[in-house]
C-alpha cells in the first residue's frame, strides 16, 4: 500500500490568488471538459449509461448557463472490450477494440444528449494533427463553426491509427491541447477520483485532497511520483495536463466524474477537486514537460 507523501504542499499558495483562479473558473465561457474511461465504464469495461447520462446532465447544464463545451471523451477502447469479449493485450487488438467501441460511444451520447434537443458531433484526432498547422487550423475551423451551431464536439484520439496515444493514454494531453488551441477558458478534467492527493486515495485513507495547486507544483509532482501507480498511474498525465493549461494562463480543475453536479459547482465557484491556478508563464523552477511519461490508463 502506498503511504501519504509527507511534503508541504501549501508552500507558496496564494489564497488570493486560488479565489480569483475559481472565479475565473465560474466565469468561463468556453470550456473543455475530459472524461476517462472509468468515468464512462462499469467494472467489465462496459459503457455505464448511468454515468454517461449523468455527465451529459452536467454538460447540459453548462450549455444552459450560455456557456460552450467541448467535450474530450476516452472509452472507445474501453466499449469495444465491452462489446466483444477480447482483452486489449496488443495495440492492435486495442486499435480494432477501439473501431467498434467508438459507434457505440457515440451512439449513447447522441441519445442521452437528445434528452436536451442538444447535437453531438465527432471529431477524431491525434497529436499529429494538434501539431501540424494546416490541419489544426482545419479543426478549429469546424470545431468553431460547430459551437456557433449550438453542437457539442465530442473529440477522442483515433485509436485506429494512432499508437503512441494508445501506449500513454494521452487524452489528457490532447484535451490540454485542445484547450490552449482553441482558446477555451477552463479546462475540466473529470475522473474517478476526487482530485490530486497525498497519497493515492483508492489505497491510503489518510490521503488527503491538495486543494489548490500553483507555485507548490514541485512538491504535488513529488507527491505524485511517490503515489502514482496501477489504476491511480493516470493522475500523472492529468497533473502534467493541467499544467500545462496553466502556463497559458487558462484554470483548469480535476474533479471526480461522480460528484453531483460536479461542473454546476465549478460554475458556482464552488471548491471542487484540485484547482490549478494559472501561471501565465512564470515558472517554478519545474517544466511541465519533465514530468509523467508514464504509461497510464486513459483516466
Amino acid at each position: 500500500m502506498s503511504e501519504s507523501v509527507d511534503v508541504d504542499v501549501d508552500v507558496d499558495v496564494d489564497a488570493d490568488a486560488v479565489d480569483r483562479a475559481r472565479a475565473r473558473a465560474a466565469g468561463a465561457e468556453r470550456v473543455v471538459v475530459k472524461a476517462g474511461t472509468n468515468s464512462l465504464t462499469d467494472d467489465q469495461s462496459r459503457l455505464d449509461d448511468t454515468k454517461i447520462d449523468k455527465l451529459v446532465d452536467d454538460v447540459a447544464d453548462l450549455r444552459e448557463r450560455g456557456k460552450e463545451v467541448i467535450l474530450v471523451s476516452s472509452g472507445a477502447v474501453g466499449a469495444g472490450k465491452g462489446r466483444i469479449a477480447h482483452s486489449a493485450d496488443t495495440v492492435e487488438v486495442s486499435q480494432a477494440l477501439s473501431t467498434v467501441g467508438q459507434s457505440h460511444l457515440m451512439r449513447r451520447y447522441t441519445e442521452s444528449l437528445e434528452r436536451y434537443d442538444l447535437t453531438a458531433a465527432q471529431i477524431l484526432l491525434t497529436q499529429h494533427d494538434l501539431r501540424d498547422s494546416e490541419r489544426f487550423t482545419n479543426f478549429r475551423n469546424t470545431t468553431e463553426t460547430l459551437l456557433d451551431w449550438g453542437v457539442v464536439p465530442i473529440l477522442n484520439e483515433n485509436d485506429a491509427v494512432a499508437t503512441e496515444e494508445l501506449q500513454i493514454g494521452d487524452n489528457d494531453m490532447i484535451s490540454a491541447s485542445v484547450a490552449r488551441g482553441v482558446d477555451a477558458d477552463l479546462l475540466v478534467t473529470l475522473t474517478d477520483v476526487g482530485g490530486v492527493y497525498t497519497g493515492n486515495p483508492k489505497e491510503d485513507p489518510t490521503a488527503e485532497r491538495i486543494e489548490a495547486v500553483g507555485r507548490n507544483y514541485a512538491a504535488v509532482v513529488d507527491i505524485v511520483d511517490e503515489s502514482a501507480s496501477g489504476a491511480f498511474g493516470g493522475i500523472k498525465t492529468k497533473v502534467r495536463g493541467a499544467r500545462s493549461v496553466g502556463e497559458h494562463d487558462i484554470p483548469a480543475v480535476i474533479a471526480l466524474s461522480t460528484e453531483p453536479d460536479v461542473l454546476a459547482k465549478i460554475a458556482d465557484g464552488t471548491s471542487v477537486g484540485t484547482i490549478f491556478v494559472p501561471i501565465d508563464g512564470a515558472g517554478d523552477g519545474v517544466e511541465a514537460e519533465a514530468e509523467a511519461g508514464d504509461g497510464d490508463t486513459d483516466d
